[in-house]
């Protein structure tokens, strides 16, 4: 028997049900989700009306998404594309309107909005080699058509500050880089720097008015609700989801609960837990309803502090703040 607070309307507003992240759950090149029925009753458990998937890449990929989740179960899933970053190696002069075009065919194919992952700042390179910032020039037609087509940009781009800072003991995410070694971006001499990627995402935000933006994992700064507060004061097209912050705002949750009280509006519930199961989604309603002090961020018993050696906090968020940030935000932004 579900408890009443499981049983609030939710909206997943980050997930991946696709075929493009399928290798880090061991299912590499199949479907992260084997049985989609299974998804579904699981969904109608939880109270989750809808999914976010932000797997569709583009073309025949994209197509297969929609297929898989969109087209056969309306309503219940909205597949976000990707923007094919090659092309910045194959004609760096006409990337932007050709990534525009783009864009508009899978709009036009139901594709529900734009999925910018980290490798934009930490890995697409031009054709001289160098790595593109988000708010390069040569993409601001892409990010232009999104805001023209009314599709939102959801981007992803920095990581924790501590996966830039020296690895050694006084690294408290040490233990995690280890296990991930390609999740450390400290070489400068290969990557720009957190306040650069940071400053090159706002500066994104500031240059396309007339573009909805969702910063993914609270804006990539979770550890810093004042910066992200001010970000979302000085720009109104920005809104952020909690994403796989828990362990980020639970050792906070004061300061979590103030950002989200500021901004009603502007903050929208997602898990990026894949496959997604029940302790998952009970985990997250414990975190944000409860006033439970001192458990673990993570469901999985087997490695219940992944990212670090601490617990976390509920965050006690009032009955009035949760519908928000739960569903009507996502419905407000994401056609479903």
């Amino acid at each position: 028997m579900l408890s009443a607070m499981e049983r609030r309307p939710k909206i997943d507003a980050h997930n991946h049900l696709g075929r493009w992240l399928s290798s880090w759950v061991g299912r590499d090149g199949d479907w992260v989700i084997s049985d989609v029925g299974a998804l579904l009753a699981l969904m109608d458990d939880q109270g989750i009306e809808a999914i976010v998937n932000l797997d569709g890449r583009w073309d025949a990929e994209l197509e297969a998404n929609l297929d898989r989740y969109d087209r056969a179960h309306p309503g219940r899933f909205a597949t976000f594309a990707h923007a094919d970053w090659t092309v910045l190696e194959r004609a760096p002069a006409r990337a932007g309107e050709l990534l525009a075009e783009q864009l508009r065919r899978a709009k036009d194919a139901g594709a529900k909005g734009l999925k910018v992952w980290k490798d934009l700042g930490l890995g697409v390179a031009e054709d001289r080699g160098a790595l593109v910032l988000p708010d390069d020039p040569r993409l601001a037609p892409l990010f232009a058509a999104a805001g023209e087509l009314d599709l939102p940009v959801l981007i992803h781009t920095a990581d924790p500050v501590a996966f830039w800072l020296p690895l050694d003991d006084a690294n408290e995410r040490l233990q995690e880089l280890r296990r991930h070694p390609e999740w450390w971006f400290g070489d400068s001499t290969k990557y720009p720097n957190y306040a650069k990627l940071m400053a090159s995402f706002t500066h994104l935000v500031a240059s396309h008015p007339g573009t909805t933006f969702i910063g993914a994992h609270v804006c990539s700064a979770a550890e810093n609700p004042q910066a992200v507060a001010g970000w979302l004061s000085a720009f109104p097209n920005l809104h952020c989801d909690i994403s796989a912050r828990l362990g980020e705002l639970g050792r906070r949750p004061a300061a979590a609960a103030a950002l989200i009280a500021r901004f009603p509006d502007r903050v929208l519930f997602g898990t990026d837990a894949f496959p997604p199961t029940a302790d998952m989604y009970a985990l997250h309603v414990r975190a944000l309803e409860s006033a439970d002090a001192g458990f673990a961020y993570s469901a999985d018993p087997d490695d219940p502090a992944p990212q670090g050696d601490w617990t976390i906090s509920g965050l006690a968020l009032p009955p009035e703040r949760l519908a928000p940030l739960y569903r009507d935000n996502a419905r407000r932004l994401i056609a479903f």
